[in-house]
């Protein structure tokens, strides 16, 4: 590891499992203290038993992003604990299926809450300690679902995702100024072990052939990408989305299709 990100104090809210396990992996394993935020109390404390275990250093706080007060609660614990935030993570999310006729006000509601509300406040919260120190790092959790492809039954999900880039540009805008960068990442096809059934055996075997590296990604594509976001190597980046699919949203043509 090359300790990146020592002396740095994170945040990753939905760090638990699936992609948020490996962000808050990655960034202890380059050297800063992470406060690890989630609904799952037992796969938040083991996560941080084995980050701790492997000389990192990391905490869990269980946390609702839907709630108004949990950014502000996260935030509180981190100067409480450490004195300073210098990097959020915001990979909280849920993608529950349903067709838009169907759909229900609190099924859309509880998804922009937790995907996009939970984000505006979670940013919001950290604004003053990062301003006071000059310094941020924000990297939000995207998808290509929204911001550039589409699935049927996921309108909610797409809306969100898509609102959360808007979202990022025009907070870059802003906090720029401050010395605070904010950038997204958009996973397309990774397994994710937080989620529900995403690949079933029929899926998972079709999949790999609409994508150029022929593969599906791992949860650590992603851990990686936050730690580029997260640290100085990415000083002059802002307001970016970054796609992490293997190419899939690339071809014109399924890749087998005759030319």
């Amino acid at each position: 590891m090359s300790r990146r990100l020592d002396g740095r104090i994170a945040i990753v809210a939905g760090g638990t499992k699936g992609l948020g396990a490996a962000i808050s992996r990655r960034i202890a394993g380059e050297g800063a203290k992470v406060l690890i935020a989630g609904r799952d109390d037992d796969a938040g404390n083991a996560l941080a038993r084995s980050i701790a275990q492997d000389g990192g250093s990391a905490k869990f706080q269980h946390a609702d992003m839907a709630e108004p007060d949990a950014g502000p609660s996260l935030v509180a614990t981190a100067l409480r604990e450490w004195g300073r935030v210098d990097i959020l993570a915001y990979n909280a999310g849920i993608f529950p299926q349903s067709p838009l006729a169907d759909m229900t006000i609190a099924e859309w509601d509880r998804t922009m809450a937790v995907n996009l509300r939970g984000a505006m406040l979670a940013v919001q919260a950290c604004i003053p300690e990062m301003t006071k120190n000059r310094y941020g790092r924000i990297v939000l959790t995207s998808s290509i679902t929204g911001p550039r492809v589409a699935v049927a039954g996921w309108t909610h999900y797409a809306a969100s995702k898509g609102g959360l880039n808007g979202f990022m540009r025009a907070a870059a805008v802003e906090l720029g100024p401050l010395g605070i960068t904010i950038n997204a990442i958009e996973p397309g096809n990774i397994w994710n072990s937080s989620g529900p059934d995403t690949f079933s055996p029929a899926r998972a075997a079709i999949v790999p052939a609409v994508i150029p590296l022929g593969h599906i990604g791992e949860p650590d594509d992603i851990g990686w990408a936050a730690v580029y976001l997260a640290s100085d190597e990415a000083k002059y980046v802002t307001g970016q989305s970054l796609i992490v699919d293997g190419g899939q949203i690339l071809p014109e043509w399924p890749l087998d299709a005759p030319t």
